[in-house]
């Protein structure tokens, strides 16, 4: 469908370093990014700008030294570590002769490789053909063409609307099947809210340590590997809090700075889990220096998908790679726990977590009892379908003598 150059695995990576603001990457970040997507680093060039130039992105003279580089290393293709237009990168790969990708396609590209689920792949697909549709207006001769030949002649739709024609209905097939995920999930999520049964989401930034912590909270086996987004595809297990009692514990993909946003339209059903949990875990990488840019970059993804008023706990994990922090447990002005660190790895500091859960969804849970007449049954009827009850006598009048356990919120809705 795209006449481009194939791309390859041998890289050269492009970084720009641009005055503080909202273009400034990382370049280890970068780096990471580049491997996580299996390219061979061949040569990394570094150059400054005060705002990007309109043709290449870069001045003509910095092109020129990534084209020589390009030669140099038989370089298969360019990897820049930021967002590049259509046009810049037809112009790029016009001189550089082999493929050019931004880090938005190299985000993608890696989302691509580690999708798993149906659903996972349909949210990959989805942003792929999104981002794909804006790289169709380059103005490529093959494009603007109208089909023709032996059995090709038709209405005369040139191949460009053609190609705009075939990505809409499949954007539009795509969407479809997704909002099916999306009602599937909230009817979940309503079924466990009627069993007042909460949900605990994991989030934080790509390769904090989620997957390990989850699989040492749940014992289960789910992929955890050291490298960014080894997970994407959510994944839910119920946990029994002692106090608590059952829990939802939710795993889900990392974000990192700039998260395009196709990736988070398209990630909406899962990010839902997310934006409707009772708690958030915000796990961070404790051994990464850029460990406070990491948080603030989560919270700003946390706001845009709508749960930056949702409760977190900060979770400081990897503590056996890092020495610095000297707070086990620290709580805010009103003795709420704020933070902790611990290991996921060693299995350091999970009991203190688990504690600090139970203390935390423990608040709103109350024992309470009842007396309800034969006419109340109804009543009881929903206590029983919200698994509340935990012990039930009748006296000899018909009336109910219960013990409910259940959130305050639910029982003071049921009451009124």
């Amino acid at each position: 469908m795209i006449d481009r150059p194939e791309g390859g695995e041998r890289a050269v990576l492009v970084h720009v370093n641009f005055p503080a603001g909202s273009m400034q990457e990382d370049l280890v970040e970068f780096e990471d990014l580049a491997c996580s997507a299996g390219a061979e680093i061949v040569k990394v060039i570094v150059g400054t700008r005060a705002v990007p130039e309109a043709r290449f992105f870069i001045g003509s003279g910095k092109a020129e030294e990534i084209r020589a580089e390009v030669l140099a290393t038989d370089a298969q293709i360019v990897i820049f570590n930021h967002a590049l237009s259509p046009a810049q990168e037809r112009n790029l790969e016009k001189l550089f002769k082999c493929r050019v990708l931004d880090r938005t396609g190299l985000i993608l590209d890696i989302f691509a490789q580690r999708a798993r689920s149906f659903e996972g792949k349909l949210q990959v697909e989805l942003a792929l053909l999104n981002h794909m549709a804006t790289r169709l207006v380059r103005g490529w001769t093959h494009l603007e063409r109208q089909r023709g030949g032996i059995g090709m002649r038709g209405p005369g739709e040139t191949q460009l609307e053609t190609d705009r024609r075939l990505i809409r209905g499949r954007i539009k097939y795509i969407e479809k099947k997704l909002a099916k995920v999306r009602q599937q999930r909230e009817q979940g999520r309503r079924s466990r809210r009627r069993a007042v049964v909460p949900t605990i989401a994991l989030v934080g930034y790509t390769n904090a340590g989620k997957s390990t912590l989850f699989n040492s909270l749940t014992g289960a086996e789910v992929y955890v590997a050291d490298r960014l987004f080894a997970t994407l595809d959510p994944t839910l297990r119920r946990i029994d809090l002692p106090g608590v009692g059952p829990a939802i514990l939710a795993d889900t993909v990392g974000f990192v700075r700039h998260l395009p946003h196709d990736l988070v339209d398209a990630f909406q059903a899962t990010l839902e889990e997310v934006s409707e949990a009772d708690l958030l875990l915000h796990i961070v990488d404790a051994s990464d220096e850029r460990r406070e840019a990491n948080i603030a970059q989560v919270n700003t993804v946390l706001s845009e998908i709508g749960a930056e008023n949702v409760p977190q706990i900060l979770v400081y994990n990897k503590i056996d790679l890092c020495k610095d922090l000297n707070f086990i447990v620290d709580y805010n002005i009103d003795s709420e726990i704020k933070r902790l660190k611990l290991s996921a790895q060693e299995g350091t500091g999970i009991p203190l977590l688990q504690a600090a859960i139970v203390e935390f969804l423990g608040e709103d849970i109350v024992q309470h009892s009842l007396i309800l007449t034969p006419q109340e049954s109804k009543l009881r009827a929903e206590l029983y379908q919200l698994k509340a009850v935990m012990t039930e006598q009748i006296d000899d009048e018909g009336n109910s003598h219960l013990v409910v356990r259940m959130s305050k919120t639910e029982l003071k809705r049921l009451l009124d």
